[in-house]
């Protein structure tokens, strides 16, 4: 233990410096390391912003220093912020993850709000390759009696959905199932919509992706096969048999797979097929309308 821990006069300051010290020298971005460096001090203290502008002097205990290095190595090893505080603010909701889950990102938000504005109240909707459960709990929140089921090849998977289910006051109006894809769905079930973020980066790109993913990130939740179109390739088929006539199809893609993607759902039946760009101006959904011919 530190001296200045043992002596109980470090202070709120000094532990936040420590962790913005030593995150500068693994993460690339300045900004990044002390972000994160007070997001994890915040966490262990049980603090806010405002503690460090107007209380950077209070003295924190051995204790409160202690867990707070033991989270920073686990930091500094690149294992991602959001598995460290074990949640994530998604949709402006808080979600629970772990390493058995992706970490929600900003450019699912566009798929969900893009999925909202066409969702109707009541809607029944189908979510495959679930993961936390962001998505459709993120749309059963912001609709009105609106239903759904989530599933998942992840058992570990389905219990985090679940567990975010409960928090949000959802479980009533949401059911989850393990199985793989359409698997999980019976026959007859029919829904409004359907959406997916499947897993879509190629084999052999993932050693090149960053340490938090690459090493921590379910890799069944990231791998999509050799040309990154496996789930696609099942998803856009396998849709029309749960779709309702003018239910829609919503799938989150890769920024190069747009045209792959949209050739797929042309080809299989799919009208008013678009592609939809992020806010970094990527192509990032491709959705699509069942026809009657699809029956």
């Amino acid at each position: 233990m530190h001296k200045e821990t043992e002596k109980g006069n470090l202070t709120y300051r000094d532990l936040y410096r420590e962790g913005t010290s030593a995150l500068a020298l693994v993460l690339d971005e300045g900004r990044e390391a002390q972000l994160d460096a007070r997001l994890i001090l915040e966490h262990v203290c049980g603090t806010s912003l405002q503690t460090l502008i107007l209380e950077g002097e209070r003295l924190v205990s051995g204790s409160e220093a202690d867990l707070y290095r033991e989270l920073l190595k686990r930091r500094c090893s690149r294992e991602p912020l959001a598995y460290i505080l074990g949640k994530w603010d998604f949709m402006g909701l808080e979600f629970g993850v772990c390493s058995d889950v992706l970490i929600p990102e900003q450019d699912t938000e566009n798929l969900v709000e893009e999925v909202m504005k066409e969702i109707c109240d009541g809607d029944k909707i189908l979510d495959l390759c679930t993961g936390s459960g962001c998505i459709l709990l993120s749309l059963l929140h912001y609709s009105n009696g609106s239903t759904g089921i989530g599933t998942d090849l992840s058992e570990r998977a389905i219990a985090v959905a679940q567990e975010n289910a409960v928090k949000l006051g959802l479980s009533e109006r949401s059911e989850w199932r393990t199985g793989d894809l359409f698997e999980a769905v019976r026959p007859e079930e029919r829904f409004d919509i359907i959406v997916s973020n499947p897993p879509y980066i190629k084999r052999r790109t993932i050693p090149e992706l960053a340490p938090e993913v690459r090493i921590h990130e379910p890799r069944m939740a990231l791998d999509g096969g050799d040309d990154g179109m496996d789930f696609y390739k099942r998803i856009i088929p396998g849709a029309p048999d749960h779709l309702l006539t003018g239910g829609m199809l919503f799938l989150e893609i890769g920024y190069d797979q747009a045209e792959q993607v949209s050739a797929l759902m042309k080809d299989a039946g799919y009208y008013e097929v678009r592609t939809i760009k992020d806010y970094g101006g990527n192509d990032r959904i491709v959705c699509g309308i069942k026809s009657i011919h699809q029956e």
